[in-house]
């Protein structure tokens, strides 16, 4: 079993945290890792500083639990927009 030490040592190092500064710039990392999409980060962290919060949420929320996704950005996307869409 890790340590907690370990284990914040391992996410920090995985994510290069170390040019974040703004606490958007954070969640669009994670929301890129939820994905499984971190080549397109910079993406979801544009995302994250313009569309509103709980839209985000609900987009993940709706992906994640969507267990057939081959494509979890393609979805996230689609989502997305249909709820900006729905406002």
């Amino acid at each position: 079993m890790k340590s907690i030490k370990e284990v914040l040592a391992e996410r920090l190092s995985k994510t290069a945290r170390k040019n974040i500064s703004q606490e958007y710039q954070d969640y669009g990392i994670r929301l890129a890792q939820a994905l499984n999409d971190e080549p397109h980060k910079s993406l979801y962290i544009k995302l994250a500083k313009e569309k509103p919060r709980n839209h985000l949420e609900k987009a993940k929320e709706f992906v994640l639990d969507y267990y057939k996704a081959k494509n979890k950005a393609r979805i996230f996307m689609w989502k997305l927009k249909e709820l900006a869409v729905d406002k």
